[in-house]
C-alpha cells in the first residue's frame, strides 16, 4: 500500500499547473484562436489568374508536309502559346478595385479573379506601376464587396502579430501565421521603391499581391517577395508597406492610368563607415547629398552636396532607398520637413515637392536606313524622362526610348534606357545631332553607349 500510495502522488503531481503554465480560466481563453480575424479578412482576398496569347512565329520549314502531317502545323505557321500566371490580390473598393504585384499580371492581356466564395470574374487592367511592383483591377459587372481596412505600416513594429493570406502553389486560399520580423528591409527585389516589412509567417509562389494583415485585422502590407534558396519558403518574406499601397490606390480612383510622383532633384548616395567618420558621424546611417540638380526641390530647399539626410517628416532615415521610398509616398505639392546633418549641425529644412521638369522637348525620332542604330526610337534626355525610365539624373544627352524588333539596334543588343554618348568620337547632345551623323561609314563605326552606370564601346563594321 505504501509503495502504491507514493505512485498515486507522483502520478497527481503531473498534472499540478506549474507558475509558468496556466491552465485557462475561461472557455474564451481555452478558444483562444484567429479565426475571428480570418473570417473578416479573408472575403476580402482573392485569387488573380492572368494570360496572354503568343501568336505562333511564321517559320519555312514548317511548310514541309512531313511537319505539317505529324506535327499539325498548317501554312508553315506555329501554333499559338497561352502564358499564363497566377497570384493573389486585396479589394480595396466595393465597387471592385483589387491591388495585386505588378509581376503577378506583367506582359497579360487576360485577368480573371475568383472571390473567396469560387464566384468568378473578369477584370481589367486600369494601373500598372513597375517602379512599386504594384497593380490595380477592376472587377466587371459587381459592385457591393467586402472590403479590408487599410492599416498604418509607419506604426507596426518588430515583434507584432501577422497573418499572411493568398493563394500558395494555387492550392486555395491559404492562411499563414507569424511576427514581423524586420522593417525597412532594401534590396531584396527589382523594385524601385524599397522598404519592405519582413516576416516568418509562409510565403510561397501563388502568395503575391495577397494580404499581410495585424491582429486587428488591417492591411499592413500586400506580400510581394521571399528569400530562398528552393523556391519555397524558409521564413524570410516580404511585403510592400501599405503605406506605398494607398499611393497607388489614390492614383488609380482619380482615373490616372500611372503614379506620378515628386522629384527631389538630388543624387544620394549610401553612407559608409569610412564616410561616417569623414564626417564626424557616429554612426554609418543616413543619405549622403552628392549633387544637387538646379532648379530642383532639393534646391530650393536649401540642401547643399555633403549634407547627410537623416529623418524625414519624423520618420528616420537609415540609407537613400529608405528617403526614396518615403519621399515616393507623398503627394506633388506636399510640404515635408527634412532632418539633415550638415558638418555636425542638424538643421531642419522644408521642401515644397514637385513634378520632374520637361526642360527640354523630347523631340522623338525613329531611326531608319542602313546603318546600326535603325530600329532604335531616341529622346532627348530631361528630368521628367530621367525619372519616368528610371536613369540617373542628367540635364542633357539622347536616351534610347524604344529598340523595334528584328531592328539592326536589337541585333546589336542596344536596350531601351541605353544613352548615347558619342558616335565615331563625336558628342551626341540632340537627338538632331544623333541624326545628323547618319552618314556611309567606309570601315567601321565606333558606338559609346550608357548603361547602369557603366560605359560601353562597340566597334561595327561598315
Amino acid at each position: 500500500m505504501h509503495r502504491f500510495a507514493r505512485l498515486c502522488l507522483s502520478l497527481a503531481l503531473l498534472f499540478i499547473p506549474s507558475a509558468h503554465a496556466q491552465v485557462p480560466k475561461t472557455v474564451a481563453e481555452a478558444k483562444a484562436s484567429f479565426a475571428p480575424i480570418v473570417k473578416k479578412v479573408t472575403p476580402a482576398v482573392v485569387n488573380v489568374y492572368a494570360a496572354r496569347v503568343q501568336k505562333g512565329a511564321r517559320n519555312p520549314l514548317l511548310d514541309d508536309p512531313f511537319f505539317q502531317h505529324f506535327f499539325g502545323f498548317e501554312g508553315g505557321q506555329a501554333p499559338d502559346r497561352v502564358q499564363r500566371s497566377q497570384g493573389s490580390g486585396v479589394i480595396i473598393d466595393q465597387d471592385g478595385l483589387v491591388v495585386t504585384n505588378q509581376h503577378v499580371i506583367e506582359g497579360m492581356t487576360e485577368v480573371k479573379v475568383a472571390l473567396s466564395d469560387k464566384r468568378e470574374f473578369d477584370a481589367d487592367i486600369v494601373l500598372r506601376d513597375p517602379k512599386s511592383d504594384l497593380a490595380v483591377l477592376k472587377l466587371r459587372g459587381i459592385t457591393g464587396l467586402p472590403v479590408i481596412a487599410l492599416g498604418n505600416s509607419d506604426e507596426i513594429e518588430v515583434g507584432d502579430l501577422v497573418l499572411a493570406i493568398g493563394n500558395p502553389f494555387g492550392v486555395g486560399q491559404t492562411v499563414t501565421q507569424g511576427i514581423v520580423s524586420a522593417l525597412a528591409r532594401t534590396q531584396m527585389s527589382g523594385s524601385d521603391y524599397q522598404l519592405y516589412v519582413q516576416t516568418d509567417a509562409a510565403i510561397n509562389p501563388g502568395n503575391s499581391g495577397g494580404a499581410l494583415v495585424d491582429v486587428d485585422g488591417r492591411l499592413i502590407g500586400i506580400n510581394t517577395a521571399i528569400f530562398s534558396k528552393t523556391g519555397a519558403s524558409i521564413g524570410i518574406g516580404f511585403a510592400i508597406p501599405v503605406n506605398m499601397v494607398k499611393t497607388v490606390i489614390g492614383t488609380a480612383r482619380q482615373g490616372n492610368k500611372t503614379v506620378k510622383r515628386p522629384w527631389f532633384g538630388a543624387t544620394l548616395q549610401p553612407v559608409t563607415a569610412d564616410i561616417a567618420e569623414s564626417l564626424g558621424l557616429d554612426r554609418p546611417i543616413g543619405a549622403l547629398v552628392a549633387a544637387v540638380s538646379p532648379n530642383s526641390s532639393a534646391t530650393q530647399a536649401g540642401l547643399k552636396p555633403g549634407d547627410v539626410l537623416i529623418g524625414i517628416d519624423g520618420q528616420p532615415i537609415e540609407d537613400p532607398d529608405g528617403f526614396g521610398f518615403r519621399y515616393a509616398t507623398k503627394a506633388i505639392g506636399d510640404t515635408v520637413q527634412l532632418k539633415v546633418n550638415r558638418g555636425g549641425k542638424i538643421l531642419s529644412l522644408v521642401v515644397k515637392t514637385a513634378s520632374a521638369p520637361e526642360t527640354r522637348p523630347r523631340d522623338l525620332l525613329t531611326l531608319s536606313g542602313r546603318w546600326p542604330l535603325a530600329g532604335a526610337t531616341i529622346a532627348n534626355l530631361s528630368p521628367a524622362l530621367a525619372e519616368e525610365l528610371n536613369l540617373p539624373q542628367r540635364e542633357a544627352g539622347v536616351v534610347l526610348v524604344a529598340v523595334k524588333n528584328g531592328s539592326s539596334a536589337e541585333a546589336l543588343g542596344l536596350k531601351k534606357g541605353d544613352i548615347l554618348v558619342s558616335i565615331d568620337g563625336e558628342r551626341v547632345a540632340s537627338t538632331r545631332d544623333a541624326m545628323g551623323l547618319q552618314r556611309e561609314r567606309p570601315y567601321y563605326w565606333l558606338l559609346v553607349i550608357e548603361r547602369d552606370g557603366e560605359t560601353l564601346t562597340t566597334q561595327i563594321a561598315g
